[in-house]
């Protein structure tokens, strides 16, 4: 196989994955440090009504559609009322009711909400259909039918039409202005009035409510924007500056044309809002997210697992690290270890044990072990009775140790059985065959190269950071899996040969003549 072929299906692999990680971190929402946090924000609604004799019945609009936010969490809070939901073309609301009560009644909504994104662009699925417009009496039907006049004049499309109207409305700059803006004074009838206006010029235009989630702001403040449809998209302006475009801490609770609350089928001033900004974990907060908006990416990932699940596979994911640590010390350094996988395996019960106390464990298990495979040796056994006689050994020196430390009062010789005891055996007959084979320099040196890369090994998998974006982000093991792939072809020289052979790459030295020698011979 040629080495484009091999270089092509690594860098394919390493984009995909580049690719799928990116995808979770910005449009998931994953984190990529494992302490991050978000802000979470609480939006509660607030009812209270003195309730009257008879049946009581109260509607409330309810978020539904929030573009720019997801609603990760919602609570009704109605004692011993009973809750029906509706959901609408253009919004929901909940109605709760009661056979009897007596007394002020308090209902509570709550939702808790995270940001969605970052994009401005937001796209209601609103039918652009034109409102009619409610009668006015005169002078005020005049004084509306000579503003829109003036306002066509001084306009040129929709938007345009729709902000001088605003401007206009606001300027008071006649007298007819003047006494509408005297007729609708709060910011809700102004904006229905503003729509109703546009109505009359066949405009689809509607008023729409939120809150405007402020880090500052604690008493949550409903305020209205209006939205007109433009023939291809509906284009939202704020009716107190005319500013068009969606403010991106508006957190939209009902685009709905009726009351946000009526109670026993009259509406009440009994509504207040209230917010309140706190931090969260992230990973939590975009697992949850995610569930909003899609439980199947949930459910087939590792986040679906039970906990004791999710937590050996937070174990078992940084085998490979290890392993790619052990592949670069060894065939790009050169530092030579007994057996594969062996060391991986060693860096593994560190992380148990602790990097100081593991070595010390390591050295003094397998130095021990050492001292009894020589004496076996002279005893002239076969290769599997002494292997299991070498395990039999490394069993009780594991016991002993845990049972001295623990004497001792150091609870960190307990994990010593967590070392893989057939690994300790055959490390101790490997390197009293390299010994004899060998010399002891190179077994020696070959011990000293397996603690090293354990070492290393255990400094990359127990790094939390690393752990973290492997766990969330297993994609990234097939960015090693392409390294991998590429070193795979490599067959040069090793940076320890180079160190080795150094003297070979130096120039040679220009060979000198000797001296001529002189005709007259040497001097008296």
């Amino acid at each position: 196989m040629r080495k484009t072929h091999l270089y092509v299906l690594a860098f394919a692999i390493a984009a995909l994955a580049i690719a799928a990680v990116a995808y979770k971190w910005q449009v998931l929402k994953f984190p990529l440090q494992p302490a991050s946090e978000v802000e979470v924000w609480t939006v509660q609604a607030r009812v209270e009504y003195q309730a009257a004799r008879g049946p009581n019945s109260v509607t409330l609009q309810v978020p539904e559609a929030t573009p720019g936010w997801t609603v990760i969490d919602q609570r009704f809070v109605a004692r011993d009322y009973t809750k029906l939901e509706q959901v609408h073309d253009d919004g929901r609301e909940v109605q709760w009711t009661r056979r009897r009560a007596v007394g002020p009644q308090f209902l509570y909504y709550r939702a808790t909400v995270v940001r969605a994104d970052d994009s401005q662009h937001v796209d209601l699925d609103l039918e652009p259909i034109v409102g009619t417009p409610a009668a006015l009496e005169e002078p005020y039907a005049t004084a509306a039918q000579t503003l829109l006049d003036q306002v066509r004049e001084g306009s040129a499309d929709i938007v345009s039409y729709a902000r001088t109207l605003i401007a206009r409305f606001d300027g008071a700059a006649s007298e007819g202005t003047s006494l509408l803006a005297e007729l609708f004074t709060d910011d809700a009838s102004r904006s229905r009035f503003l729509a109703d206006l546009l109505a009359v010029r066949q405009i689809p235009a509607r008023v729409i409510q939120g809150i405007q989630l402020d880090a500052g702001e604690t008493t949550g403040r409903m305020q209205t924007w209006l939205m007109v449809y433009d023939g291809t998209a509906w284009i939202t302006i704020d009716p107190r500056t005319g500013a068009i475009g969606w403010p991106r801490d508006l957190f939209l609770w009902s685009a709905r044309s009726a009351p946000l609350l009526t109670v026993n089928g009259t509406p009440r001033e009994s509504l207040e809002f209230a917010v309140s900004l706190n931090l969260a974990d992230a990973m939590a907060i975009a697992e949850r997210r995610l569930e909003v908006r899609d439980d199947d990416l949930v459910r087939y990932s590792l986040l679906s697992l039970p906990l004791q699940s999710q937590q050996v596979y937070q174990v078992l994911l940084m085998v490979p690290l290890g392993a790619f640590m052990m592949l670069i010390l060894r065939n790009l350094i050169g530092v030579k270890t007994f057996g594969t996988f062996m060391p991986v395996l060693v860096a593994l019960a560190f992380r148990e044990t602790g990097l100081v106390a593991g070595l010390f464990m390591f050295g003094g298990i397998v130095s021990a072990g050492l001292l009894i495979r020589f004496y076996l040796e002279r005893l002239r056994l076969l290769l599997v009775p002494r292997l299991t006689a070498v395990l039999i050994i490394v069993v009780l020196l594991m016991a002993a140790l845990s049972v001295l430390t623990n004497r001792l009062g150091i609870e960190v010789g307990l994990s010593v059985a967590l070392f893989p005891m057939v690994i300790l055996a055959m490390t101790i007959e490997r390197m009293s065959v390299a010994w004899d084979e060998r010399g002891a320099g190179t077994a020696i040196k070959e011990g000293l190269g397996t603690l090293l890369v354990a070492a290393l090994a255990y400094l990359v998998m127990s790094w939390p950071p690393l752990e973290h974006i492997v766990f969330v982000f297993p994609e990234t093991l097939l960015i090693l899996f392409a390294c991998t792939l590429l070193l795979g072809r490599y067959s040069g020289y090793r940076l320890s040969e180079l160190f080795r052979f150094r003297a070979l790459a130096r120039e040679p030295d220009p060979i000198t003549p000797p001296p001529a020698a002189d005709a007259s011979g040497p001097r008296s």
